[in-house]
């Protein structure tokens, strides 16, 4: 597997786990492994231009965290697919992390507008568990305690000054309160960035694990993480 991995996805995770050459080894090897069975999460990665936008934002926090907003396109609950939005948003990120390399970290803005009730009510629970299980390996790559997460999440009112700290409002999209491009603009431009970006999803697709291939008797990452049934073993929600 490692063979086949650009030089850039080495030093991302090498800079990820703070230069530890055995640390990253381990998330080699548990990232492409999640990846080779959250099956749904990566296949068949194409851009509906009918999807959620997810747009990353050119303007860092002051920390130097990159910032990417996501947005409902469709208000109507009947139509949302949660499995449809996390698989845009992975193929988005890949392609962003592909294109810049390693960053400070990173910051996940959504724009909670068009939400409602009826949203929560289709969530389906176990893929909001991989969804946060798998950002905890994109985030610093650490095993985050329950109380730690909620410190991770954040809410701000439409136009309050608290967003200020995060990010300037006129770096926002316009129809979001900020100066930058509008959300049709953004929209179409990520369309091109990701069809001009296809032979690199093409290859990220081929980068997947053959258990096979594991010595004897060792399990692996995904069988101590999940267990046989795909029960989560460290990740506890309330």
């Amino acid at each position: 597997m490692f063979s086949l991995l650009p030089d850039v996805d080495l030093l991302i995770v090498y800079h990820c786990c703070q230069k530890s050459m055995e640390v990253s080894k381990q998330v080699l090897d548990l990232h492409f492994t999640l990846r080779t069975h959250f099956v749904p999460f990566f296949k068949d990665r194409c851009f509906d231009k009918k999807a959620e936008l997810c747009a990353p934002l050119p303007t860092p926090t002051p920390e130097g965290y990159r910032v990417v907003y996501f947005r409902l396109a469709d208000p109507d609950p009947r139509n949302f697919n949660l499995l449809e939005a996390v698989r845009t948003f992975m193929m988005v990120f890949d392609m962003w992390q592909y294109e810049e390399g390693t960053w400070p970290g990173f910051v996940i803005l959504i724009d909670m507008e068009k939400a409602t009730l009826g949203h929560v009510a289709r969530l389906d629970l176990m893929v909001v568990k991989k969804v946060l299980y798998f950002l905890q390996l994109l985030s610093l790559i650490r095993p985050y305690l329950r109380k730690e997460l909620m410190h991770l999440v954040n809410a701000h009112q439409t136009g309050a000054e608290s967003i200020e700290k995060l990010i300037p409002q006129k770096a926002l999209p316009k129809e979001a309160g900020g100066e930058y491009k509008d959300f049709d603009t953004l929209r179409e431009e990520l369309f091109k960035r990701l069809r001009a970006n296809t032979v690199f999803l093409r290859d990220e697709n081929r980068r997947r694990v053959n258990e096979s291939l594991r010595p004897a008797g060792k399990p692996s990452p995904a069988e101590k993480e999940f267990g046989l049934q795909g029960s989560f073993k460290k990740l506890e929600l309330d």
